[in-house]
């Protein structure tokens, strides 16, 4: 009977020694808490990997948006993001009606796409021809994963928006609604390349704005963001990564005089937040000067709280509500104990002038342009949060929006690994960046590389797409300059730019996008790291909905498993170094 015992006892032993030497083979670090990391970090630990997540920040969540609830699109628009809403059972409810196409603030005056047909025919004319015309621009573009195919689509990556926007001759009012929209998805016209910005047309072309705006996330995605650190066994908060080495056996991951050992990483953080980690071996050239040169679209974002509605009742302002007096995109939303909150993003150059203003002096700028419409918006004002992402040291910038001629440089870049580093956040995907079904795919791409690269899987290093000969006088245009109130309120009235390319001529239907590759198949699981505790994700700004225009499958999420509960890590007493935070914005 006891050598019964004891073969027993040998063979247990025999099977822990076994998981714990797979374990041992089977690690990583992912570095940033944002959406895209806390996905990456779920879906490894779900296949078996002992997972360590480093959040430079003390809360979670990353760029996951400001407001307590945020309209998000169907299952048909953004798979991904509805997948993960399902599996973790969040709350949504219906889009009315009214919020599932854009508004227009006119003059103070609110305008339904219906309204301003009728009322406004001349400045819904305008914006139907633009339509059209950035319409035939995006089906020029056949494959959005390769849009610099020929050397007339090239050239457009030598070209702002603004200087092509020029050519159209709009009327005032319908230019300012424009690059209202413009601004507040990418960045200023004159800063962003004109072949991006049809790229992702074409990535959103055939989408209506009705599929996107299909339900509201009762919480916002800051409930998403919560929902993935549930899951997760080991967070270490309050972790800024100062150096990441690599070497033929693994990767070594510094937190000030702390070193965190694993076979594989996932760098999970905006470029700006990138350039603060020593990387050794150092990255290549492309890599470094994509890091430096990239642009990001600005944008702060101010959440003004309001005892009551100060806006006609039948208005029903919410959803995105574009303004032609410079205030940006409004969303206006229900607050969680009555009243209303109006949420404002200040973006492109208007958030570039703004930060020389402190927080009271947004705030009371922003105040004064509603009291004028608004009598009584002073009176039943209770108070404000604000964002300011694109000068966050921690965050690095908003989300990315190319500048002319950075695809023909950069493009695709971050999508392959670097050794044993692969790489996520909304900034690596190629068809939904700066959103939150990007920062998503982005996660679940990290971690199908790690699975490969643990497989014996190579891939081969990025190359530039080869250079293509530019029309004459086709270089990018530098931003105007006006004063603090041209910019902020007085709309767009911009000044004439060089001309630009001769725009390409429509050709055949495009073809669908790819899909997102599938997952790897799970492992084994290893025995489970010890838990640490980590603080609740902290409320910030989100983008306005992604607009994807394919169908991709999302990946079945494996069942979920008891969560433990985490608490920040304690950190020596040492000098924090320079570090990268989070990503995502939805």
């Amino acid at each position: 009977m006891s050598v019964g015992w004891l073969r027993a006892c040998a063979l247990v032993m025999l099977g822990l020694f076994s998981v714990s030497a797979l374990a041992k083979d089977k690690t990583a670090i992912v570095v940033g808490g944002g959406l895209s990391g806390l996905t990456a970090a779920y879906e490894l630990q779900n296949k078996g990997w002992q997972v360590t997540l480093l959040e430079a920040k003390s809360s979670l969540g990353g760029r996951s948006g400001m407001a307590t609830s945020e309209w998000i699109g169907n299952d048909k628009t953004q798979p991904v993001l509805n997948k993960y809403v399902s599996n973790f059972k969040l709350s949504t409810t219906p889009a009315p009606e009214f919020v599932r196409t854009p508004g227009y603030l006119i003059d103070g005056v609110y305008y339904s796409a219906a309204d301003l047909a009728t009322k406004e025919p001349a400045t819904a004319e305008a914006l139907k021809r633009y339509e059209k015309t950035l319409d035939d621009l995006a089906r020029s573009i056949d494959d959005p994963q390769n849009p610099a195919a020929n050397n007339t689509l090239h050239a457009l990556d030598q070209v702002n928006v603004s200087s092509w926007l020029d050519k159209q001759n709009l009327p005032a009012t319908a230019r300012q609604l424009i690059n209202q929209q413009i601004r507040t998805r990418y960045d200023e016209p004159s800063r962003l390349s004109l072949l991006y910005y049809a790229q992702q047309s074409r990535v959103y072309r055939g989408v209506s704005d009705r599929d996107l705006r299909a339900s509201r996330l009762v919480g916002g995605s800051p409930v998403l963001a919560q929902a993935f650190v549930k899951q997760l066994k080991t967070i270490k908060t309050s972790s800024p990564v100062s150096a990441i080495i690599q070497d033929k056996d693994g990767v070594t991951v510094k937190v000030d005089s702390v070193s965190y050992q694993a076979d594989y990483v996932v760098l999970a953080v905006p470029l700006r937040a990138l350039n603060k980690i020593q990387m050794t071996p150092a990255l290549d050239a492309q890599h470094l000067a994509a890091i430096k040169g990239t642009n990001y679209g600005w944008r702060d974002q101010i959440m003004l709280k309001f005892k009551t509605p100060v806006w006609e009742s039948k208005a029903r302002m919410s959803g995105e509500v574009y303004s032609n007096t410079g205030l940006g995109m409004l969303w206006i939303e229900p607050a969680l104990k009555g009243g209303a909150n109006v949420v404002i993003n200040l973006s492109g150059d208007n958030a570039r002038v703004m930060q020389a203003f402190g927080d009271k002096q947004m705030v009371d700028q922003v105040l004064i342009r509603l009291h004028t419409f608004y009598p009584q918006a002073r009176g039943s004002f209770t108070g404000y949060e604000i964002r300011r992402y694109s000068t966050d040291p921690s965050t690095g910038g908003a989300y990315l929006a190319f500048g002319p001629g950075q695809i023909s440089k950069f493009w695709r870049l971050w999508e392959r690994p670097v050794q044993r580093v692969t790489f996520a956040g909304e900034h690596t995907d190629t068809l939904y960046p700066g959103t939150l079904e990007g920062a998503l795919r982005t996660g679940q791409r990290a971690a199908s590389q790690v699975e490969d690269l643990a497989a014996g899987k190579s891939f081969e290093p990025a190359k530039v797409v080869p250079a293509a000969a530019a029309a004459a006088g086709a270089g990018a245009v530098v931003a105007r300059k006006g004063n603090f109130f041209s910019n902020l309120f007085g709309g767009s009235d911009d000044v004439k730019k060089p001309e630009p390319v001769k725009t390409p001529e429509p050709v055949a239907p495009p073809a669908p996008a790819p899909a997102p590759a599938a997952a790897p198949a799970p492992v084994e699981a290893p025995k489970p790291a010890a838990p640490v505790k980590a603080e609740p994700a902290k409320k910030a700004p989100a983008k306005a909905p992604a607009k994807p225009a394919t169908k991709t499958e999302a990946k079945k999420a494996p069942a979920k498993t008891p969560a433990k509960k985490t608490e920040p890590a304690k950190k020596p007493a040492a000098k924090p170094a320079a570090t990268p935070a989070t990503d995502t914005k939805a």
